[in-house]
């Protein structure tokens, strides 16, 4: 099992860290972080099915970074445990070696693996209708869900509201403009490609990727 990853300088490794803050944000559970190639891979899970009569879709996010050791491993592994080694990093060096846990975490998404691929545009949508979107959907949830209210009623909630159709963008949940808003890709004005492989949606702007499958997986 692969313990350490190396990014190419201080930047990158400050990069990561912001990214993996706002994953927390999102779910502290887990990361995916996949080497190879001199890439690495970082998947975060923004929505997906939690019990046998769940249907939210799969929404992940993925951001990629430089790796400059050519380290080939698959690991999910807490987001904090990430962090804490990043944050310890010195701001001056060049290259910026980083460790792992020993041990990963399990998760209902981590072994879902969208398509390398075969992605078909089918259109586009603007980063101004995705942060409408983000936006709307937070404030209907937010009213929808009392205080202390329970895991499962929480959990309802958010996949009805993001599993809707994105307005104008028919096969397109909602819940991509929640990904692509919270993780931190929705950064100025642009015209956002949209992408289809077999069963999963693939929207890609410039800072990341945002990965949906709709229903259960498997």
């Amino acid at each position: 099992m692969t313990n350490t990853f190396l990014l190419q300088d201080a930047p990158t490794a400050a990069d990561l860290r912001t990214y993996l803050a706002r994953v927390r944000v999102v779910d502290d559970t887990a990361v995916r972080l996949i080497a190879s190639g001199g890439v690495l891979a970082a998947y975060a899970a923004v929505l997906y099915p939690r019990g046998l009569l769940d249907a939210s879709p799969t929404i992940l996010g993925l951001r990629t970074f430089a790796e400059a050791s050519g380290a080939v491993f698959d690991r999910v592994v807490p987001p904090a445990a990430v962090s804490d080694r990043l944050a310890a990093i010195d701001p001056s060096d060049t290259v910026t070696a980083v460790s792992l846990p020993d041990s990963d975490v399990r998760t209902s998404w981590s072994g879902i693996a969208p398509p390398r691929g075969g992605w078909e545009r089918i259109g586009s949508v603007s980063s101004v209708a995705l942060e409408l979107a983000a936006r709307d959907g937070a404030g209907e949830i937010a009213r929808a869900i009392p205080e202390n209210t329970g895991d499962l009623r929480v959990q309802r909630v958010r996949s009805e509201v993001w599993s809707r159709p994105l307005e104008g963008h028919g096969p397109v949940p909602s819940g991509i403009a929640f990904a692509a808003g919270s993780l931190g890709f929705l950064v100025g004005e642009e015209e956002i490609p949209l992408f289809r492989s077999g069963a999963w949606l693939r929207a890609s702007p410039t800072r990341g990727h945002v990965l949906v499958r709709t229903g259960r997986a498997g």
